[in-house]
């Protein structure tokens, strides 16, 4: 069955879908957008450093997305404001990602496939590291699913419940950087805070519990990546933004038919 390359294409894209969209939940409600970004753009250099030392793509952007990650944990809210110092690192990283990418010689790298994803050319074994990943980042929110949700709502009743709501952050550093990591064949470190956010974000207008905002957001993922690999073959577009523009569609018509929905329930009254 994986022998086909639509069919390996189409699990990749499912398999980050899955793992991205409740994890984006966490980003919306914490505003961690930028946060994102910054962990997501740092990978391009992880790309750029496996590939002169001959390591594998995936533990290049992992080492450097978790680096990226914790740095930007640790500096947020000392000297500079959190987006200012979140777009510095975001932008820089990416630059001197950029940078190293050119002074690689005797390496062929396609930049195109990095910054927007080439889910088309995923192997047996990326599909291996994507559902691999994406079932592990999965297992660890079902897992820290009650701890991370209360730490987010109140972090003083979390501390009153004996929660850490720094140990829970480091959860979602960590968690974040995985993603990142095994979403580049999919999407690209360029597209891959709109795979997290754009999901999670058409799901809140419906959302009536978390749990259920978060299953949504899996579903209109996981549906937006399918839709999207369906056009990108009719169409012959680029998969990665492809499947982010279907899922921007999702977005414009929930936010239309929830507004529409909640008009009509205030008439009503």
């Amino acid at each position: 069955m994986f022998d086909d390359f639509l069919v390996r294409a189409a699990f990749a894209s499912v398999g980050v879908a899955l793992a991205a969209a409740p994890l984006g939940c966490f980003v919306v409600w914490r505003r961690m957008a930028y946060f994102g970004d910054a962990t997501a753009h740092a990978a391009i250099l992880g790309v750029a450093l496996a590939l002169a030392f001959g390591l594998p793509v995936f533990w290049g952007a992992l080492a450097v997305s978790l680096i990226m990650a914790m740095i930007v944990a640790t500096l947020s809210g000392r000297s500079f404001a959190t987006d200012t110092l979140l777009g510095v690192m975001a932008h820089s990283a990416l630059a001197i990602g950029l940078l190293a990418a050119s002074f690689l010689s005797g390496v062929r790298i396609d930049l195109m496939a990095y910054l927007f994803g080439d889910v088309l050319a995923v192997s047996r074994t990326d599909l291996a590291v994507i559902w691999g990943g994406g079932g592990l980042i999965v297992a660890l929110l079902i897992w820290r699913w009650q701890a991370l949700l209360t730490s987010t709502m109140n972090p003083d009743l979390a501390r009153a419940a004996g929660i850490d709501p720094k140990r829970e952050q480091l959860v979602l550093t960590l968690t974040l950087a995985l993603i990142v990591a095994i979403a580049i064949k999919v999407v690209g470190v360029l597209l891959i805070s709109a795979l997290l956010l754009i999901p999670a974000a058409a799901a809140r207008p419906f959302a009536r519990t978390p749990e259920f905002m978060a299953g949504l957001a899996a579903v209109i993922g996981a549906v937006s990546a399918l839709g999207g690999l369906s056009a990108s073959f009719v169409m012959d577009t680029p998969t990665g933004p492809t499947i982010v523009s279907v899922a921007a569609c999702f977005f414009v018509i929930s936010v239309s038919l929830g507004g529409f929905l909640r008009r009509t329930a205030n008439r009503e009254k």
